[in-house]
């Protein structure tokens, strides 16, 4: 993890832009500043919005922020990229070049949301420990196998910040408050915004509707979703989990209204989905990477599910994406 002194030093933030952003993640990051230069009574943080030639990209949810500034020829301490939705048509080489010249530079990189692919697809994170949205967490796993992809909240590695989504980017602001500033005007920042604590990084993101659920489900969940690539049988999961088969059937028809086969089998048909919506992989390497012994297998789970094989995934959602 990098020192505090290294991030009590950042001060001048760029917010690099890509189109489909995700509005949420930079507005939090952006309002924990304003709210720490308010409540400390001084400047101590300044920051753009930015993108390669200086237009407005427009966010996930249709709105642009302005103004904004075109990065190239601006300095400044860290610049975070703000990925979002379909984030791989959104990196060029052209953002690939810029990034990697920022690096050389010596400036502190950053990712929110989905943001994180791009500098993977830079050759900016080999060696670093970094994080990304869970949507996203098995494709760059699959795709950079030799990143250490996290499944926490945020990731602070040397001069590498990489954080999920949503309203996690506060929560990676106030580490860097309290680094510059000290407990009392993170707390204070967090107290504005009506949230009792920051999240620490290495807390682990949710589980995707599962908020609220029981430990014991919460923690076999987690198994199935570290072990999709393997056969996994039932009786396995719950001698694992210190449970009977029936106690563990009983605790999945009670929450998720499906038998932990059921959910295993849905969960690897997601996994399949997201792969193939944002990578490149083969079909084959899909199924294995999901844990079907055959694509045959593969494709009539598939069809079942989405009601198309999986090799139409691709142009369903190209003609999702027309207007």
């Amino acid at each position: 993890m990098a020192r505090d002194q290294s991030l009590a030093a950042l001060r001048r933030f760029g917010f690099l832009t890509l189109d489909n952003y995700s509005m949420i993640a930079v507005s939090n990051a952006i309002e924990g500043l304003r709210m720490a230069n308010r409540l400390g009574q001084g400047d101590a943080y300044v920051w753009d919005i930015l993108t390669l030639n200086g237009e407005a990209a427009r966010a996930s949810n249709g709105l642009c922020l302005h103004p904004t500034l075109q990065a190239t020829g601006q300095r400044y301490d860290i610049i975070f990229v703000c990925g979002g939705v379909n984030v791989r048509a959104a990196t060029s080489e052209a953002l690939r070049s810029f990034l990697r010249t920022q690096a050389r530079a010596g400036t502190m990189l950053g990712a929110l949301c989905t943001g994180t692919f791009a500098l993977a697809e830079a050759g900016l994170l080999r060696g670093y420990r970094c994080a990304v949205h869970w949507e996203n967490l098995s494709a760059i796993q699959e795709e950079f196998p030799e990143i250490d992809v996290s499944g926490d909240m945020f990731v602070i590695d040397r001069n590498r910040l990489t954080c999920t989504g949503g309203s996690v980017p506060l929560d990676l602001i106030l580490k860097i408050v309290e680094a510059r500033s000290g407990t009392s005007l993170s707390r204070a920042v967090a107290a504005q915004f009506i949230l009792d604590r920051g999240r620490a990084g290495e807390e682990s993101q949710p589980a995707a509707n599962l908020a609220g659920m029981p430990l014991a489900l919460r923690k076999a969940v987690r198994m199935i979703e570290t072990q999709m690539d393997r056969p996994l049988r039932v009786a396995t999961l719950a001698k694992e989990l210190g449970f009977s088969t029936r106690h563990l059937e009983r605790i999945f028809r009670s929450h998720t209204n499906t038998t932990p086969a059921g959910y295993l089998s849905a969960a690897r048909l997601e996994k399949a989905r997201r792969l193939l919506q944002q990578t490149c992989m083969p079909v084959t390497d899909v199924a294995m990477a999901c844990g079907f012994t055959s694509s045959a297998h593969f494709s009539t789970a598939y069809r079942g599910r989405y009601g198309y094989p999986p090799r139409d995934e691709r142009r369903q959602m190209g003609q999702s994406s027309q207007p």
